[in-house]
């Protein structure tokens, strides 16, 4: 069994994570210079304001002087127009930055998602991975765009505020901070302990994704057994789950951030008391201590709110770390490494292989394959269900790679050629067909999305499905609805039908592809196949075994071996599990 993500990568340090989230706004860096100088603009406003307010007290009003109050009045308006224009420059360029890291952020993390192994998702659930692309980049949004902005004008203030209170009386000052250390330490202890409840959180709703993930995607089943009760009490558990889990953090929250408000309010009495006592001795005047508790409160709220964005940066980085994680995980089989053939002739051999899914380490699905399937060759895997004929599939498209053995292509190691490569030259028509939520013809070219109307008309033609998606009122440019609900089964074969032909593989896997179709449509997709499959190597992977009868050879396999092997006919006359399997369908027909 492959590692997890937490095993395959080392756990990130809260440094680490931190220094990566700074890193991501490097692209931005032009941005984010010009918006740090409309911040310390906005900033510098703020901190001009109390000593407006020292002026017109002790100068203007005790002076008497309506000229002077008008003349500070004036000047404090000024001071707060300029400020507010500088706010919301310094706040869109902030988060318009922060936007496009965060676009960025997704881009590239779902890059590398799309980079994993086949057997990566068969070990982490969709939800899991929906909601670490949703939901934790989310919660990294808005640390690298409106926090950065408020924590640098919060910290510029309270640095500000600090020198401007030493300045007008250093002992007030010191009276002060002595506050300070009590908080910043405790701000230290419960940023540690946030950042793993964030983690846990954010676990318990990937947790609660995967569940509603699960119930949306299969509602035709959970309708079909009246289970809608049923999922409703599961989802409802996953997210009492979560919200245990996030009133936790907030009991933690709350405790800090009342203790750091009740301290800094405290510290405003304290520095009011002592203010009063001096001005009343003479040492101070009204306007500085009122300039002073101005400073006070403004360096207060600085540090209040710098303990907030503590808060959601420690959140965030319980996010970042399960972002980073996979980010930073190497897939076991490479998508782009490796060589890329001239030409491509088609002859596969397995040479004893062996094979266990990730998910099942202990079961062995194959053992000890040997094959060849020469070029051009047509050749049927039969045998009960569990025998390994779709895994065989899945080794050619080099979804896993074996436990033991090897797998060549006109004979090179599947393991030296280019994944990506490889799996241009390998078509695959499923028994239940995949198509994206978008028109019948971006669906036929997924494969070539370069490829003319006209050659995905030639691709449906020979697909057979022409003429039912010309009924359509909108033709080709019908939306086929999420996992194409909006076409029958019939329909959905012959357009991934024409997908394969407008790909054009030298290697064709059709996988048990008429299985669940009525004989009407099965007619109409064989007949389609028949043409696809001329001149290429083909693996048809059987259910029914009237499908393989014009195969060139038969391989019959059973708990995970070649037991028989040989023509129709010839399987026929002997006294095996081929013929059992016939006569069995015969019966059952």
């Amino acid at each position: 069994m492959p590692p997890s993500v937490t095993a395959s990568t080392p756990h990130l340090s809260s440094g680490v994570t931190g220094r990566r989230l700074l890193a991501l706004a490097r692209p931005e860096l032009g941005t984010l210079l010009v918006a740090t100088v409309f911040l310390f603009i906005s900033s510098g406003a703020s901190l001009v304001y109390p000593q407006g307010v020292r002026i017109l007290i002790d100068e203007a009003l005790n002076a008497k002087n309506r000229g002077l109050i008008d003349k500070a009045a004036l000047v404090m308006l000024a001071v707060f127009l300029v400020q507010g224009v500088a706010t919301a420059v310094r706040f869109y360029l902030f988060t318009n930055a922060g936007e496009r890291v965060v676009m960025r952020l997704r881009h590239d993390f779902f890059r590398r998602l799309m980079d994993q192994e086949v057997a990566f998702f068969d070990t982490h659930r969709t939800g899991e991975l929906t909601s670490r692309l949703a939901s934790d980049t989310t919660v990294l949004q808005n640390t690298v765009s409106a926090n950065i902005s408020m924590g640098l004008r919060n910290a510029v203030q309270a640095l500000g505020g600090i020198v401007l209170l030493f300045y007008t009386s250093p002992s007030l000052t010191f009276l002060m901070l002595a506050i300070v250390p009590v908080v910043a330490v405790g701000g230290m202890v419960y940023g540690r302990r946030v950042r793993g409840l964030s983690r846990n959180v954010q676990d318990a709703l990937a947790k609660a994704s995967e569940v509603a993930e699960e119930s949306l995607s299969g509602m035709r089943t959970v309708r079909s057994f009246a289970a809608e009760p049923s999922e409703v009490a599961r989802y409802g558990n996953s997210v009492r789950n979560a919200y245990e889990v996030a009133r936790n953090r907030a009991r933690q929250s709350a405790a800090f951030m009342g203790g750091a408000s009740s301290a800094g309010y405290i510290a405003a009495v304290v520095v009011f008391w002592y203010g009063g006592r001096l001005v009343v001795d003479g040492e101070l005047s009204v306007g500085a201590l009122t300039s002073f508790l101005i400073y006070t409160m403004l360096v207060a709220v600085s540090l209040g709110s710098l303990a907030d964005l503590w808060a959601d940066f420690m959140r965030a980085s319980g996010a970042a770390e399960r972002v980073f994680e996979l980010m930073d995980r190497a897939p076991s089989i490479p998508a782009n490494e490796g060589e890329r053939p001239a030409t491509v002739e088609g002859r596969v051999e397995l040479h004893g292989v062996h094979f266990a899914y990730p998910t099942r380490p202990d079961v062995p699905v194959l053992q000890g394959i040997d094959l060849t399937v020469n070029a051009g060759e047509v050749v049927a895997v039969v045998g009960s269900s569990g025998a390994g004929k779709s895994t065989l599939a899945a080794l050619l498209s080099r979804f896993y790679d074996p436990l033991q053995g090897e797998l060549r292509l006109d004979g090179r190691p599947l393991k030296s050629l280019d994944p990506s490569w490889l799996r241009r030259h390998v078509g695959m028509v499923a028994q239940e067909p995949l198509l994206f939520s978008c028109s019948i013809a971006d669906n036929i070219r997924y494969g070539r999305p370069d490829a003319t109307d006209a050659e995905v008309e030639a691709a449906a033609r020979a697909a057979n499905a022409h003429d039912f998606i010309q009924r359509f009122p909108d033709g080709y440019r019908t939306e086929v609805g999420e996992r194409g609900v909006q076409l029958s089964g019939g329909q959905k074969q012959r357009v991934a039908i024409a997908r394969a032909v407008l790909k054009d593989p030298r290697i064709l896997i059709l996988d048990e592809a008429t299985s669940a179709l009525d004989s009407e449509s099965e007619h109409l997709v064989k007949d389609a196949l028949d043409r696809l499959m001329q001149g290429r190597t083909t693996l048809i992977i059987a259910h029914r075994l009237s499908t393989v009868a014009n195969a060139q050879r038969v391989l019959v396999m059973e708990h995970g071996r070649v037991v028989q092997s040989g023509t129709h006919s010839t399987l026929m006359t002997q006294d095996g599990l081929y013929r059992r399997l016939v006569e069995r369908q015969v019966v059952a027909a």
